[in-house]
């Protein structure tokens, strides 16, 4: 099977939209989107590579870029190996140089049209926070849970898991929504009474072994599904299931979990380094361990007192 290095650029305008373009008829995969770029050429560097295909595609000029992600895809007759820039500056406005169709959208607006099957976890990464609280497990209608929860929802947490050991109350659960949607904050689900058709959510995240008993994603695209896993085997299969994102841990030693060894950083970064989709740091997580997990290129970090 032949292997095709490529380098594709995320654009922004003034506007914060972010720049699309339609692949063409002669192209594989015609008529769907994609982020510009194009194949990397024998014995070019990926940042010339990068700089060049918008050139050429966009009649841009990049002075300023820096690596996203990477991410290995297979197709059925070929697999691509795609380097991911933000590009920060460039010079003129792009146009569809070579005759192909491009847009500027926000960035919620992305799913509304056929987007390549690596589009997907690259929005993903845009949109995920770099921070992923994680409730307390139990005494949830507590003053003291409900003072700690309100609090994070003032702080700049946008992503929380609602994570119970015990069944909830449809009425708690809706309550804390209301108030997730006030503050623009995304709710998941972590309780043992999930159905993956609740309304009053953003999604879900499941257990490693919940998502043993899955043989498809349980729940629509438009809801995220996060995962946790402890190894790369179980990340791997979070990912072909369409898992949004995993929770890999234990990344260091915890007070929670004292016998448990942690995986730590290298194997954390091999998790990183060969997902696609977004993986977040958790276990003996701290703030200050948030720009250590962000140059592994992890989404970022997760915890239940991390924040």
């Amino acid at each position: 099977m032949k292997i095709i290095k490529a380098v594709v650029g995320i654009l922004h305008n003034e506007l914060g939209q972010i720049l699309i373009a339609e692949r063409q008829a002669h192209q594989f995969m015609r008529g769907f989107w994609e982020f510009p770029g194009g194949k990397i050429k024998p014995n070019e560097t990926k940042e010339n590579a990068i700089i060049r295909e918008l050139h050429e595609e966009l009649g841009v000029e990049v002075s300023s870029l820096n690596l996203h992600q990477t991410m290995t895809h297979q197709y059925t007759d070929r697999i691509v190996e795609l380097d991911i820039y933000h590009i920060n500056r460039y010079r003129h406005s792009p146009i569809g140089a070579e005759g192909q169709k491009i847009i500027w959208l926000n960035i919620d607006e992305l799913t509304n049209y056929k987007l390549l099957p690596t589009m997907r976890p690259i929005i993903n990464s845009l949109i995920l926070p770099n921070k992923y609280w994680i409730t307390p497990s139990n005494n949830h209608t507590s003053d003291e849970w409900l003072a700690q929860f309100d609090q994070h929802l003032k702080s700049d947490i946008s992503l929380i898991q609602l994570r119970s050991k015990e069944a909830l109350d449809l009425s708690f659960i809706e309550e804390l929504y209301r108030k997730c949607q006030q503050h623009n904050v995304k709710l998941l689900l972590n309780t043992v009474n999930k159905t993956f058709t609740e309304t009053c959510c953003d999604g879900w995240h499941i257990s490693t072994d919940e998502m043993s008993k899955l043989d498809k994603k349980p729940c629509t695209d438009d809801k995220l599904l996060g995962a946790s896993t402890h190894n790369l085997e179980q990340a791997l299969q979070a990912q072909k299931l369409g898992a949004d994102f995993v929770v890999i841990s234990p990344v260091q030693a915890t007070q929670t979990h004292p016998d448990t060894t942690p995986i730590g950083w290298d194997v954390a970064k091999q998790v990183v380094d060969t997902l696609n989709i977004p993986v977040y740091f958790l276990g003996g997580m701290k703030l200050e361990d948030l720009n250590k997990a962000l140059k592994l290129h992890a989404q970022g970090i997760a915890g239940v007192s991390a924040f």
